[in-house]
């Protein structure tokens, strides 16, 4: 079998329906009846019809580890081995845990859940938003940011791939700000649907007693490398996993040099497990000249499987 990573999306890869393509799964629908169990809400139920429930974060979160983890037991069921690094967007870095064996599913959905609910504590009533700038250099974002945050925090918070940058911090300093993006050359500058101002100062707080809230369990030494988002690292203490989970709060994540690192380790075979394509997406505009796959179904999931074994 040839070499790959594995990478796991985070918040805004959910939508309703997103695992209809692997319905006929039961290790999808068991995967879904344990972790409804754990968090004591139908999540199957809120993934399946239309619903606001699904785009609230303290939903979102244990939704989003749940389909990446029953999809890697779909790949582990039908044969396939271990890859050989693993890494996550986000929240998708905790998905990663479990499939290491960092942490086991049941205690992912705890930790997953008590983050979405720091991070919505943290920033109350609304008054911080994030918008995507497209079209920018990673400086040029990084400038605008510096410029304009006075008296309201702005900040560069997800370098995502050569030309998308994630901003985030106060509502109305962002709100204005997206003009003087356009002036600068953004092809778009537009506000996410999103009311947590992920990766921004403005979370340290929530940092700081999510990190408190870790020291709740043990954690293993990962079986297989996982890439951080915070640092472009490997860990395996404890101590040094938790810190680079809390710091993830309020530090930006870098998704473009995580990828390039990975890529710099000669490997050549990018796999996004989960809903959606948006790590797919992504990878292939920051690694051209590697394989991308996308397992957001059954039949996509069997076809990765029978490449890599030829």
């Amino acid at each position: 079998m040839k070499d790959y990573v594995i990478t796991f999306p985070g918040q805004g890869s959910q939508s309703v329906g997103m695992m209809n393509k692997f319905e006929s799964v039961d290790v999808i629908k068991s995967s879904f009846d344990e972790a409804s169990d754990v968090v004591g809400e139908d999540l199957w139920a809120m993934i399946s019809s239309e619903n606001d429930k699904i785009n609230q974060t303290i939903n979102t979160q244990p939704i989003m580890l749940t389909a990446g983890f029953s999809v890697w037991r779909t790949l582990k069921k039908n044969g396939a081995n271990d890859p050989m690094y693993l890494a996550g967007h986000s929240l998708g870095e905790f998905t990663a845990l479990v499939v290491s064996g960092v942490i086991s599913f049941e205690d992912g959905l705890k930790i997953v859940r008590k983050r979405a609910e720091l991070m919505q504590e943290a920033v109350p009533g609304n008054k911080g938003a994030m918008a995507a700038i497209l079209g920018l250099d990673d400086e040029v974002v990084i400038q605008i940011c510096n410029d304009l945050s006075d008296k309201y925090v702005l900040e560069a918070v997800n370098f995502n791939s050569p030309g998308q940058v994630v901003i985030a911090g106060h509502k109305s300093i962002i709100e204005s700000a997206l003009e003087k993006f356009k002036e600068a050359g953004a092809k778009r500058a537009l506000i996410l649907p999103v009311s947590v101002p992920s990766h921004c100062c403005l979370m340290k707080a929530a940092s700081d007693e999510f990190l408190d809230y870790l020291g709740n369990f043990i954690f293993n030494k990962p079986k297989i490398p996982i890439v951080h988002n915070v640092d472009v690292m490997t860990h395996t203490s404890d101590a040094d996993i938790k810190n680079a989970l809390s710091m993830q709060l309020y530090k930006p994540v870098q998704w473009t040099r995580t990828i390039k690192y990975l890529s710099e380790k000669k490997m050549h075979i990018f796999v996004e497990a989960g809903p959606g394509r948006v790590l797919m997406g992504l990878n292939k505009r920051i690694i051209k000249d590697a394989s991308h796959y996308s397992l957001d179904g059954i039949e996509a999931t069997e076809n990765f499987l029978s490449e890599i074994t030829t």
